[in-house]
Parts: C-alpha cells; sequence; structure tokens
C-alpha cells in the first residue's frame, strides 16, 4: 500500500481535511462578505457626496493648498457607515462646541459658567486685572509647538479675542509637539484646527483665523484692527512672533518696532533640552541661541538693536547633543534645494525638535503676557550672560570716579575700584530687577553714586603707588547713562539733596532696596 493510501485511511487525517476544507470554506465566505460590505460602503459615501449646486458649493484650495474659507457653520452630515463609536462622537462634539461657541459669542451663554471656569485666574490676578486681561485682544502669527501652546494657556486664562495668523497645515509630525492637534486634524488647516479644538473648551473667545502667509504687504490688516465680532474696530493690545522663518520674523519685528506695536517674540526652541535655561528679556541680551543671535544682528542692520521682549534658551550646544541636520549629498546634486522647502526662501531642512521644549516657550510668551497685560509685578530674567553689560557697567563707573576725583582736586591716577564685575551683576539684576530706579527703564543702564559723602570724594593710598577711592556697594544705584549724567551733576557735583532731586517715590524706593540689601549681604 503506498504512503498516500495508507494516510488517507487514517481517520485523524480525515477529520484534518475536513477542517481544513471547511476553514477555507469558511474564511472565503467571510471575505467575500466583507468585499460585498466595502463595495457597499463605498457607493454609499459616494453617493453621501452631493452634486455641485446653488445649495452645495465647493471652494477653491488657495495657493498653499489649504481651503480657501474657514470651517463651516452648519454641521456635516454623519454618513451611517461611520463606526458610531468613534468618528460620529467626535462630529457631535465638534457640533455641540460650534453650538456653545455659537450662544456664547451671542450673549445666550450663561456668564456665571465662565466666571466659575476662570475662578482661579480672576482669584489670582484680582478683579481691575481679570478684567484687563478679558478685555484683551491678542494677534498670534504663527501656530506650531510655540504658538500652540501659547494660544492655549492665553484663551484658558481669559482672553477674550484671539487671532490666529498661519498658512500651514497639520502635519504627523507636528503632533509630538502641537497643543491641540489630533489625528483627524492632519491635512486640515493650523488655524481652523485650533479654532475647533479650544472652542470645546473656551466657547466664548472671539476667533479671527487668517489662513494665509504674515506678508508686509498685508500687515496692516493681520496686524490692524479687529474687523469682525463684538470688539469689531479693536486694536491688539499684544502681537506674538512664533514664526520660526528668518525673513519672516524680522519683518514682522520690524513692522512692530517702527509702528508702536507692542509684540513678544519667541527665539528657537529646536536642538534645545533644559527648560531651566529659558528667560525671558531683550532681544539685545539674548545669547546661546542662533535664531536669535540671526534675528538680532538683521534687526541691528535695520535699526532696531533693542526694546522687544523675548523668550530664548541660553542653553549652550555641544557634544552629544541635537543639531540641525543637514541634507543628504544627493539632494543637493539634484538641483535648488529651494524646491524642496514648503514655500520659497522657507527652511527645507528638518530641525529636531524635543516635543517638551516648544510648550515651555509657548507658555513663557503667555505668562509674559498676563502679567504685561494686567499690570501683574513682575521682573525680566535679564542678567543672565550679560558679562560685555557689566564691564561696560564697570568701566563707566570708573570713568566717573576719576572724574569726580579730578573735580575735588586730586590726582585720579591709578585709582582702583573695590568693585567687582560680579558686584556689578549683583548690583544690577538681584538689587535693582535690571531696571533704572528713576525711569524703570532696563536698557543703557549704569551704576552712580546715590548721595555725595558726607567728607567729600577721598583717594585712600595703597601699597606700590595704588589708589583705592572709599566706596560701599549699598551706595551705588542703577539708572541710566543719560540719567546718571544728571544725577552727578546735580547731585554729586551742585550738591543737591536726593529729596530736592527725585520725588518721595524715588527716594523711597532705592531706601527699600538698600534695606533689602543689607539682609541679603551676609550671604554675599
Amino acid at each position: 500500500m503506498s504512503w498516500i493510501d495508507r494516510h488517507a485511511s487514517n481517520h485523524n487525517v480525515q477529520l484534518a481535511a475536513v477542517a481544513l476544507i471547511s476553514g477555507i470554506a469558511v474564511a472565503g465566505t467571510i471575505f467575500s462578505v466583507q468585499a460585498i460590505r466595502r463595495k457597499e460602503r463605498i457607493d454609499e459615501l459616494k453617493a453621501s457626496i452631493p452634486e455641485l449646486s446653488e445649495d452645495h458649493k465647493a471652494d477653491l484650495l488657495n495657493e498653499f493648498g489649504a481651503p480657501s474659507t474657514h470651517t463651516p457653520s452648519q454641521p456635516q452630515q454623519i454618513p451611517s457607515y461611520i463606526p458610531p463609536l468613534i468618528s460620529t462622537n467626535t462630529a457631535q462634539e465638534d457640533a455641540q462646541s460650534a453650538r456653545l461657541s455659537s450662544l456664547a459669542l451671542s450673549g445666550s451663554y450663561d456668564p456665571t459658567l465662565i466666571d466659575e471656569q476662570l475662578t482661579r485666574t480672576s482669584s489670582f490676578l484680582g478683579p481691575d486685572r481679570f478684567a484687563r486681561l478679558r478685555k484683551s485682544f491678542i494677534v498670534v502669527v504663527g501656530l506650531g509647538g510655540v504658538g500652540s501652546h501659547c494660544v492655549s494657556a492665553l484663551a484658558r486664562s481669559g482672553v477674550s479675542k484671539i487671532r490666529l495668523v498661519d498658512f500651514d497645515q497639520v502635519t504627523l509630525s507636528s503632533l509630538n509637539r502641537h497643543a491641540v492637534a489630533t489625528l483627524s486634524d492632519v491635512g486640515t488647516p493650523k488655524v481652523d484646527c485650533v479654532k475647533k479644538q479650544l472652542r470645546g473648551v473656551v466657547p466664548w473667545v472671539d476667533w479671527e483665523c487668517w489662513n494665509e502667509v504674515w506678508k508686509v504687504e498685508r500687515a496692516g490688516v493681520l496686524l490692524g484692527a479687529s474687523a469682525e465680532g463684538r470688539d469689531a474696530g479693536k486694536q491688539p493690545d499684544y502681537v506674538v512672533d512664533a514664526i520660526d522663518n528668518i525673513d519672516s520674523k524680522v519683518a514682522l519685528l520690524k513692522y512692530c518696532h517702527e509702528n508702536g506695536i507692542k509684540v513678544v517674540s519667541s527665539m528657537g526652541a529646536g536642538c534645545k533640552s533644559d527648560p531651566t535655561k529659558i528667560s525671558v528679556g531683550d532681544i539685545s541680551a539674548s545669547v546661546e541661541d542662533p535664531l536669535s543671535r540671526v534675528t538680532r544682528r538683521r534687526l541691528r542692520a535695520v535699526g532696531v538693536a533693542e526694546g522687544i521682549p523675548v523668550v530664548y534658551s541660553i542653553e549652550k550646544p555641544g557634544p552629544g547633543k541635537a543639531q540641525l541636520l543637514p541634507l543628504p549629498e544627493e539632494e543637493f546634486q539634484k538641483g535648488s534645494v529651494n524646491e524642496l522647502s514648503v514655500l520659497p526662501d522657507f527652511r527645507a531642512r528638518i530641525l529636531p525638535v524635543l516635543g517638551t521644549m516648544p510648550a515651555v516657550f509657548g507658555y513663557a510668551v503667555a505668562n509674559f503676557l498676563v502679567m504685561e497685560i494686567t499690570g501683574y509685578p513682575h521682573d525680566m530674567a535679564a542678567g543672565k550672560a550679560r558679562e560685555k553689560m557689566y564691564d561696560a557697567i564697570l568701566s563707566n563707573l570708573q570713568g566717573r570716579e576719576e572724574q569726580m576725583a579730578r573735580f575735588e582736586g586730586q590726582d585720579p591716577l591709578g585709582l582702583r575700584l573695590p568693585v567687582t564685575k560680579e558686584d556689578v551683576g549683583y548690583l544690577v539684576e538681584e538689587v535693582y530687577k535690571g531696571k533704572s530706579v528713576v525711569s524703570g527703564l532696563p536698557t543703557r543702564l549704569t551704576l552712580v553714586r546715590w548721595r555725595r559723602p558726607d567728607s567729600g570724594f577721598k583717594i585712600m593710598e595703597e601699597f606700590e603707588g595704588q589708589k583705592i577711592t572709599e566706596l560701599e556697594l549699598n551706595e551705588l544705584v542703577c539708572m541710566t547713562k543719560e540719567e546718571a549724567c544728571r544725577h552727578a551733576k546735580k547731585v554729586l557735583k551742585d550738591r543737591k539733596s536726593v529729596e530736592e532731586v527725585y520725588n518721595v517715590n524715588i527716594v523711597n524706593m532705592v531706601k527699600q532696596r538698600q534695606e533689602e540689601d543689607k539682609v541679603y549681604h551676609r550671604y554675599r
């Protein structure tokens, strides 16, 4: 008997064969049913798409490949084939959010609900400051990782009107750092995504969405007064620059600076990993940030050297840390690299970004705005890595002491000051918070004696011909250079008292700062 005959007559083999044939038959039946159902769904989907008519119009895509209109006001009909536990609920939530937003913007939303939702912020700021925040109008240009987190924080804090400006769409790579985008938002304009997602959280916010690139030619509109909504005609209180393109960033900041528009700018979060190194300060002081360095140099070339608050990181690059990824050599060989970018002059290379860092930058910007708009006391951390400024202040102080020595008829040759660069940094940053005691300005700072010494300016002879002046750190105050010159003439030379020269608020402020310094001096 052959091998096949022996096994074919085996009962177990016969059972296995029957099971196999039955399985194949069942699988074939299932696949056939699934194919039929798939075809039915496709036919149903095609049938659900209405023909173009007066009742159903289709808008052309804009030049960036995005819809040219905003999100439809009417909720979309949900085809029956969509799984009810996912897409149907999502669409229903969007429709519900749209309805709540419509009620809130029309004044029909219960104001006590808004008060309850914002009670933590209002109790922190107090009624007057909170009222200023609620009435504010912010323009945010750029809705990537930084901009989206900034917008989310502002809206949740109570800002009532926000204009969103961005040409881009949500991509899969956006989801590692975007504040609100989901998988279902991929391919949609960022401005519409942010509005759709956040109106489910803060339905009372009045949104203006501009799905376009910021250009100087459109600046009057994009950064101008509100053209719609309940606050039509209101000028923005602040503009947020969250753009990562140098040309657009410089153009935006230059326009705001020249037109007196308050603006705060976020520098680069790419390749950064240490949130403790993030600072808020004047752009003239920002260091260790390639985007900030290039932006600052470009602005200086067009006459803007300072006066723009920025969020930046002083984290130093180093071995093993992320860097801008280069394009493969074969891409250069293909021709113009510019053709690989989203738009002309936009970055084509990949910028490594740790998803947490843009969020920290965005919240730092939002926090700064809340403090500024409400007038809540806050300090800009402008004293980090400003050694050159401290050197200049020390040199200026040296020159003024020599001048006063000559004025008193003494020889200042070889005069030394009992003050170091570290002392200067401590006085400017820790005691006087990086601002002038006279005007509150944070720029062109120097140190000067507050009062004329009762015994005049004395020079003590030290060994080997060295001279040192009698000067205590607590005698010095922080002013701008112009203010210090006037102070030296009136107080130090003309012998007027500070009470004669300054109002009581300034005199008391200096006294308070000096008393505080005495308490902390023992720790230095």
